[in-house]
């Protein structure tokens, strides 16, 4: 029979665990090592052999190494040996550039599967009779589950405990509306999967109650495993900014095809020697299209998003990166996230006395009678490891849990005292939890609340007094929650809020306090700065939601605090007018996070959203930023973000906002690199063969340039240090062009320069007066060799320009080792091939002068002081950073 037929006991005893004690730790390793991991059949990565073969589709690529194969064939025919020098170099280019695109893939796919893991779910079972929390992979069959509101269901599990038990199994059956479970619900026939109440199946999640069951199925044998065909990894997508950037590869192509065409004519047409025109045509065309861009983009991100994980925040999609650097608005949670997250108890008011008093280590009887219906409705705890105070659970009723214990009542003992028999979970929609106990001989209902939520559910208590009493606290920013019971005559067979939840008898409230995170305060400031808006969204009372958020800067003059009910009356045309001078929002719920979002994006707003519930998931989506809490928040939560915060903090958001802004700065600062560089080329060959009817760069010249002065700099460049100013601009519109702010026009700027001083150095080695030489091919081999020693240095040496906007000379030369180091390997291969005489000869290079080599190394300097000029006088200031 299928372990939803068959008894919970039954079945236990089948599969040789215990429902109270579990798997023993050394049977879980067996049975995991028999068994295999508890994980879908991942999609086969591809071998290094595969990998390399694939740098070779690109079709520039296949061009080149048919141009080296036909120059091959052609000097085998003619038995000239000499000439296989030239193909035999291509083809050592493109290898080591193949190999280049492997390592570079590698790195970057580690890095992301670090990343992974870092997210991978974790589920909590019961192994020897403790409770433990373990990655999900290592589940196995008879494993002893612990399920509740907000988790992933990690396996395929039969229930034998459930509490008011939801799960959302739209993934599996379609069904939008969560599904009942029951764990006494008994079957003899087969049922539909939807309707097995008694089981609930991996991939889906938790969304209302709490549960515990039996692992019946890991892996490729739960029912998600049968359909793993559809779920077996995740297509392999592109950033908008790499979409971008294919686009414009492309375009390039088609540019480059019609220049190639244009300089092989005119070099026929002038006598040039068919196959040497062919393969500067065609080498012309690979050196302008920069077909690492893409792949270079691909892990100037990933290394991005690698140094994010160490500032606390962990990227799941690498376009949340380039959307980061666009955030104008970061809506963010106030407990814990802007404060603490450490509730502590400060008063409590007798309902019954109407009197207020402070909490201590000797409280009177009715508040200590207040502090232990409190303790007992509360599913948080206080423990103890290591001599340090630990709290477990939700922060407000963990400081009811320590009160209590100041007051010598432990939570242990209450429970074994008075044990709960019943409950009805807290959810967002009623904003209250009810438990069911037999104090002192009375079956009791506890139910515990917001004021405002439990005042309409009493009878007979002086309710204006007591919201007298709560208004006050509030005032002081104090939380308030109201405690109130019910007697019971008979346990009822079916525990629901409609009979539970109405003619309560209110005994008291409690005030406590989450006081703000000192960091806080300064990252709303540095928001404000760089023209970011804080909004905080919280389920506390309006009061004192206003007065956290006016400590912290976030409600200012002219700022408004509305509530949940406020921002139910409004219309969606009245709220998105009204929506940018509402700065707090208090009593919400997470559909009304949704429309703060949507209200937001209609006014062309980027924003970021924080959540940590079930319910927070259809919010974080929306969002364009959905940030997870990582501590609280759910699985379901951590699966719909984009980011997740693994400290749960306000500044970590903003951190992480300025990081990605400055990992989009790197990245278009390698772009405009390569762009400049690749630009420079073309121009540089096409000019040479327009004007003077000669290519001033042999093929073999253009690719070692190529490899040499382009990826080593580019991957440097992507990890620049964050610029300073970073945060003191405001954020880029969401659909900007990377090109915009004049970037465009300096990197067309920048290929000019290249080109002019390429050309200027060709003309010197060619000219007869200056050199003295009289042997036309000594004079174009001359020249090439200053072209190339100009065009590669120039690169190089442009590559510090490109760090900042700002003076080289103020953020310091050598300051980023990386770029240090990668210059420097570049300017060693390049000195190699121009000095070492057996280089020299392979790439048709030759000695010159020392009077030309000083000019040569004069030239390539040139950009610095050029580009230096620029900065000073504010030309490329002023497009950077216009708003």
């Amino acid at each position: 029979m299928s372990p939803y037929q068959t008894a919970a006991v039954q079945l236990a005893e089948e599969l040789k665990t215990d429902v109270q004690r579990g798997l023993s730790a050394d049977e879980a390793a067996a049975r995991l090592e028999k068994n295999g991991r508890n994980e879908l059949r991942q999609k086969k990565k591809k071998t290094f052999l595969q990998r390399f073969l694939l740098q070779f589709k690109d079709v520039m690529i296949l061009i080149l190494l048919a141009a080296a194969a036909i120059s091959f064939v052609v000097a085998i025919t003619q038995g000239d040996a000499g000439e296989l020098v030239e193909p035999i170099l291509i083809l050592v280019i493109v290898l080591l550039n193949a190999l280049m695109g492997v390592l570079q893939e590698s790195k970057a796919e580690k890095a992301l599967d670090a990343l992974q893991s870092l997210s991978a779910p974790h589920a909590r079972v019961i192994r020897g009779n403790q409770e433990k929390r373990i990655d999900a992979k290592e589940l196995v069959t008879g494993d002893i589950v612990l399920l509740e509101a907000g988790d992933f269901i990690p396996a395929d599990v039969r229930l034998f405990e459930s509490a008011s038990l939801k799960c959302e199994e739209s993934a599996l059956t379609g069904e939008s509306v969560p599904s009942e479970k029951d764990a006494q619900a008994a079957f003899e026939k087969d049922v539909p999967l939807g309707d097995r109440a008694n089981m609930a199946y991996s991939g889906c999640s938790v969304s209302y109650g709490r549960g515990r069951g039996i692992v019946v199925a890991v892996g490729m044998d739960t029912e998600m495993g049968k359909i793993a065909g559809l779920l077996e990894g995740e297509k392999e997508t592109q950033t908008p900014l790499q979409k971008r950037l294919s686009r414009l590869g492309v375009t390039l192509g088609y540019v480059a095809l019609a220049a190639c065409a244009i300089v092989f004519v005119v070099g026929l047409i002038n006598g040039l020697e068919p196959l040497d025109m062919f393969m500067v045509a065609v080498s012309l065309a690979v050196s302008a299209i920069p077909e690492g861009l893409p792949a270079i983009v691909t892990i100037v991100l990933s290394m991005g998003v690698t140094r994010m994980v160490k500032r606390n925040a962990i990227i799941r999609r690498l376009p949340a990166v380039e959307t980061l650097g666009s955030a104008s608005v970061i809506c963010s949670d106030k407990t814990g996230t802007l404060t603490l997250n450490r509730m502590t108890l400060m008063e409590a008011y007798n309902a019954e006395e109407n009197v207020s008093e402070k909490i201590c280590n000797d409280n009177t009887e009715p508040v200590r009678r207040l502090l232990m219906l409190g303790t007992l409705c509360s599913d948080g705890t206080v423990v103890y490891e290591d001599d340090q105070e630990k709290h477990l659970g939700d922060p407000t009723e963990t400081s009811i849990v320590l009160a209590a214990m100041k007051n010598s009542m432990t939570k242990e003992e209450l429970a074994m005292k008075y044990p709960r028999l019943g409950e009805i979970p807290f959810d967002s929609d009623r904003k209250c939890m009810t438990t069911i106990h037999n104090i002192d001989g009375r079956l009791t209902a506890v139910v515990k609340g917001g004021f405002d939520v439990i005042a309409g559910k009493c009878v007979g208590a002086d309710l204006s007094a007591a919201e007298k009493a709560t208004n006050e606290m509030s005032e002081r920013a104090l939380r308030v929650l109201a405690i109130a019971v019910k007697e019971l005559k008979i346990m009822p067979e079916k525990i629901t809020p409609e009979t539970m939840e109405c003619g309560l008898t209110l005994v008291g409230l409690v005030g406590m306090i989450d006081p703000p995170r000192p960091e806080a305060r300064e990252a709303v400031k540095v928001c404000r700065g760089a023209g970011i808006k804080p909004v905080m969204i919280t389920g506390d009372h309006v009061v004192t939601a206003s007065a956290i958020a006016r400590d912290l800067g976030i409600l200012q003059e002219g700022d408004r605090a509305i509530t949940g009910l406020e921002l139910a009356k409004m219309d969606d045309e009245t709220f998105q007018r009204e929506v940018e001078g509402i700065s707090v929002y208090a009593r919400v719920s997470p559909e009304d996070k949704i429309r703060i979002v949507k209200a937001w994006q209609t006014r062309g707003q980027v924003v970021s959203m924080t959540g940590d519930g079930v319910n927070d998931a259809p919010a974080l989506k929306a969002a364009d930023i959905g940030c997870a809490m990582g501590i609280t928040g759910t699985d379901v939560a951590k699966g719909a973000a984009d980011m997740t915060l693994t400290d749960d903090r306000f500044d970590t958001i903003v951190e992480a906002v300025r990081e990605g802004r400055g990992i989009y700065d790197n990245i278009k600062k390698a772009v405009a690199f390569l762009l400049g560089t690749n630009i420079g080329e073309v121009i540089t060959v096409f000019a040479a063969m327009m004007a003077l009817h000669v290519s001033p760069l042999l093929s073999m010249q253009l690719l070692m340039i190529n490899l040499v002065t382009d990826s080593l700099p580019a991957l440097a460049l992507g990890m620049e240090a964050v610029e300073p100013n970073v945060m003191s601009r405001p954020p880029k519109p969401k659909n900007e062009s990377i090109f915009a702010r004049g970037l465009g026009v300096r990197i067309g700027f920048q290929g000019l320069l290249f080109a002019v001083l390429t050309l200027l150095a060709f003309l010197f080695g060619t000219n007869f007066t200056f050199t003295g030489l009289n042997d036309n091919a000594a004079l174009l081999s001359q020249g090439r060799t200053m072209a190339f020693i100009v065009l590669a240095m120039t690169q190089v040496f442009h590559s510090f320009n490109m760090r900042s906007d700002r003076s080289l000379f103020k953020i310091g030369v050598f300051s980023n080792k990386y770029l240090t180091c990668a210059a420097g390997l570049s300017l060693l291969l390049v000195l190699l091939v121009v000095f070492v005489p057996f280089l020299q000869g392979l790439f048709g290079l030759t000695a010159l002068t020392l009077r030309l080599y000083l000019i040569a190394l004069g030239l390539s300097l040139a950009p610095i002081p050029v580009l230096e000029i620029c900065k000073a006088v504010g030309i490329i200031t002023h497009h950077a950073h216009r708003a």
